[in-house]
């Protein structure tokens, strides 16, 4: 069993508080007894795969919906009392198609309290800062997929919000501009932003976020600080690369017996994955296989959330999703140490 896999952050400077809160629609119980703090001036990853009840407590908090039972606190109040002070991008896409962008912009930043001056200098500005300038005289209908899911970010930060909501950001956009909103929205929190966004992929989050909140089917499986996370589910294990790929590798576990068992890696078809014995340092270790062997290279396996989270659903009776559910393309971080030659 993992210890401690829910720690919670404390109420106080909360900006978002969850207590207690279900929500069913018909015989689904689509979120189950949530307790959730997002502490003011964090960056919040709220993950979990398709379905897992994550757009459902994000329409909750934004008062869109209401829950069963339990209590909703946003800024110290509600979010239909504090909506100028929050932006909030919907997983639904949704613009004026016929609108201009300009237009559009404005009219959002209108609705949110700017004048419309104010509305037209933040538009341009945004615009430019996210690689649309140009754009301002379109209509909305006219512009592709990714560019459109930019413009209605940029109606969920107009207004200046000190707290922003992001349901699935990165939908619909290209890695490159997916790079350059990630870019954003880590300045926008460095800046003093509280920032919640929902997704279902994992490296996204795991390359951004200081806190994670994991659930599946409405149930939270983890909610700590990500350094935290990467402590608790160390796996003991190290990749290894020896310079002769020929090399048996089940000899491995005779020579250095603190290596308790051996597997391929899936991410690399030449790496081998070595269990180290729970009770030992791998670090230690790392120097005793290097010792027995020739080694082109051997690092610490770093747990991504990916593994963490089909680790978690596994250990609570659940079937792990598939990589297509909870995003793929989590690549393992390492501490390397090189010996015997490089690639």
């Amino acid at each position: 069993m993992f210890p401690n896999m829910i720690r919670p952050a404390p109420e106080r400077d909360a900006a978002i508080s969850l207590r207690g809160v279900e929500k069913r629609f018909g015989t689904t119980r689509a979120v189950a007894g949530l307790d959730l703090v997002v502490p003011r001036g964090s960056l919040c990853g709220f993950l979990g795969p398709n379905g897992a009840g994550k757009s459902t407590t994000i329409r909750m908090i934004m008062s869109i919906i209401y829950p069963d039972s339990g209590t909703v606190s946003v800024l110290d109040g509600t979010a239909l009392a504090n909506k100028d002070r929050i932006g909030y991008l919907p997983e639904e896409r949704g613009l004026y198609r016929t609108m201009k962008v300009s237009e559009f912009l404005i009219y959002i930043g209108r609705l949110k309290g700017l004048t419309a001056a104010s509305a037209h200098r933040s538009a341009s500005e945004w615009l430019e800062r996210i690689e649309l300038k140009g754009i301002s005289k379109k209509k909305c209908q006219e512009l592709s997929k990714g560019m459109q899911q930019k413009v209605q970010f940029i109606a969920s930060v107009i207004h200046d919000p000190e707290l922003l909501i992001l349901d699935e950001p990165f939908s619909g956009l290209d890695p490159v501009n997916a790079q350059l909103l990630t870019s954003i929205i880590k300045d926008l929190n460095r800046s003093g932003k509280t920032i919640i966004f929902s997704t279902h992929q994992m490296h996204t989050a795991e390359a951004m976020c200081d806190r994670v909140v994991l659930i599946n089917h409405g149930i939270k499986l983890l909610d700590a600080n990500l350094a935290d996370v990467r402590a608790q589910f160390d796996p003991h294990s190290l990749i290894l690369e020896p310079v002769d790929e020929s090399f048996d590798i089940r000899e491995i576990t005779a020579r250095v017996p603190s290596i308790t068992s051996v597997e391929f890696d899936d991410e690399n078809r030449l790496a081998r994955l070595l269990r180290v014995d729970p009770a030992l340092d791998p670090q230690s270790v790392m120097s005793d296989v290097v010792r027995a062997i020739p080694t082109r290279s051997i690092a610490i396996k770093r747990p991504t959330l990916t593994d963490i989270f089909i680790q978690l659903v596994e250990a609570t009776g659940g079937a792990a999703p598939s990589l297509s559910e909870i995003g793929d393309g989590a690549a393992a971080g390492s501490t390397a140490h090189r010996e015997g030659g490089s690639r």
